[in-house]
């Protein structure tokens, strides 16, 4: 088996590609518990076979190629994608380039060049409902009615339900949208996180008696904008804190912005790179009327906050290193 997590791209030369692999084919966007039972699988038949197990996924997001002035809040970007796989036990990923060249090749033609000839795959794993190629006639389907010709194991998986509900990437955009942040854990099978590096803010916060790390979220992050129980990974570490995450209506009503209050904790974060994981939803984002009603509001929030954590100690996302 290979030692480490290796990402293979459309540029890596063809003999550092490792012959033979079982692949879990798919987008992967927030890696839940769906893409999670078809990499199972992938990793079940590798190991039967005795070959090494990868993810093939694409960069950028196909729904963004084909619809690109259409916001699009994405659970994961490429870095988060590739760190969850990292996390499931895979041997590594083929990240493949979505564009136009891409989008215009044919199923049959992506079945046989990309994944037969330059991969050399041994066997594939893929969702129930998964289609690719030009008109995404590609489907579980047609890879089966293939295999047996070119020699090569399938596994289709079906739908992951949550008291029966279907577990999707949609599913989950929704739940973050409405603060459902259990629900979204729940299908994601660990909590939601991102990652971004701490920028200079206003300061109020200092003067307030809980200074913040600030963070920009994606402009298209479709996350309900509130209050919001956290841990955050820091060089190893993991803090417990409270988050704000929208426009501050009681001070500017600005660009949206992620602010967060760590819990015991002394340093400068300026320039820092933070993974934060959304832990429990604690209330709407609302307007004071005076500073005093604001920080009253903060320290319930912040005792809200400590107990939620409290009573999740271990949740944080598996998250793998990426060479």
């Amino acid at each position: 088996m290979l030692s480490g997590f290796s990402v293979i791209r459309d540029t890596t030369p063809a003999t550092e590609i490792p012959k033979g692999a079982v692949i879990a084919l798919g987008n992967f966007d927030g890696v839940h518990r769906g893409h999670r039972a078809v990499i199972a699988a992938a990793l079940d038949m590798a190991h039967k076979l005795k070959r090494p197990a990868f993810a093939v996924t694409f960069e950028p997001h196909p729904r963004s190629f084909f619809s690109p002035h259409t916001p699009q809040f994405r659970l994961t970007d490429e870095t988060s994608k590739l760190r969850l796989l990292a996390g499931t036990g895979l041997d590594g990923a083929v990240v493949m380039a979505f564009n136009a060249g891409r989008a215009g090749t044919s199923a049959q033609d992506f079945i046989h060049h990309d994944l037969i000839e330059r991969l050399g795959i041994s066997g594939i794993a893929v969702g129930y409902d998964f289609h690719f190629g030009k008109g995404r006639v590609g489907s579980p389907a047609l890879l089966q009615s293939e295999a047996p010709r070119l020699g090569i194991e399938v596994a289709v998986q079906a739908h992951v339900d949550i008291d029966e509900r279907p577990v999707s990437s949609t599913a989950i955009r929704m739940a973050l949208a409405e603060g459902q942040i259990a629900e979204a854990t729940a299908m994601l099978d660990g909590p939601w996180f991102i990652t971004g590096e701490v920028i200079h803010g206003e300061k109020r916060g200092r003067d307030l008696g809980y200074p913040t790390a600030n963070i920009r979220l994606d402009p298209q992050c479709g996350l309900r904008h509130g209050i919001y129980a956290v841990r955050v990974g820091l060089d190893g570490r993991l803090i417990d804190g409270v988050a704000s995450f929208g426009r501050r209506p009681t001070f500017d009503n600005g660009a949206p912005l992620l602010e967060i209050f760590l819990f015991d904790f002394k340093g400068d974060l300026y320039g820092k790179t933070l993974d934060v994981a959304f832990i429990a939803y604690i209330r709407d984002e609302l307007k004071f009327d005076s500073i005093d009603a604001l920080v009253r509001q903060m320290n319930d929030d912040s005792a809200k906050a400590r107990a939620a954590l409290a009573a999740a100690p271990d949740a944080f996302p598996k998250l793998g290193a990426i060479d």
